[in-house]
């Protein structure tokens, strides 16, 4: 299963136009592409605004964020959708990272619902 960067501000924009999920240390966006070329991988974008804190808590908090995402994308995300992570203050960054991947394991289900195939 392959994750691939968002780069592009139209995707991005797509996908805040899309489901999101509100959680404490972050609001997941998903879009579900339409493209037939792209539905064998699924995307990832990650958002950090300066709100956060410095270039140094930025970062952590998007690589905290990666790395909850590589680990519960490929068990609850679909092939051929799109999802961006926003970060938000303070909580990216000292929330636990045990709870910070239940979070995400949590809305990703939320997003695609009790009836969405796996």
């Amino acid at each position: 299963m392959t994750i691939v960067t968002l780069k592009r501000r139209q995707d991005f924009l797509k996908a805040a136009r899309a489901r999101r999920c509100r959680r404490t240390a972050f609001t997941l966006l998903a879009n579900k592409r339409t493209a037939e070329k792209d539905a064998d991988c699924m995307r990832l974008g990650l958002t950090c605004s300066k709100r956060i804190g410095g270039a140094v808590l930025r970062n952590r908090a998007k690589r905290r964020l990666r790395e909850a995402a590589r680990i519960a994308l490929p068990q609850y995300g679909h092939l051929g959708w799109d999802y961006v992570l926003i970060g938000i203050p303070h909580h990216s960054v000292n929330q636990e990272f045990s709870s910070l991947l239940s979070d995400l394991c949590a809305a990703l289900r939320r997003i695609h619902g009790p009836t969405q195939p796996v």
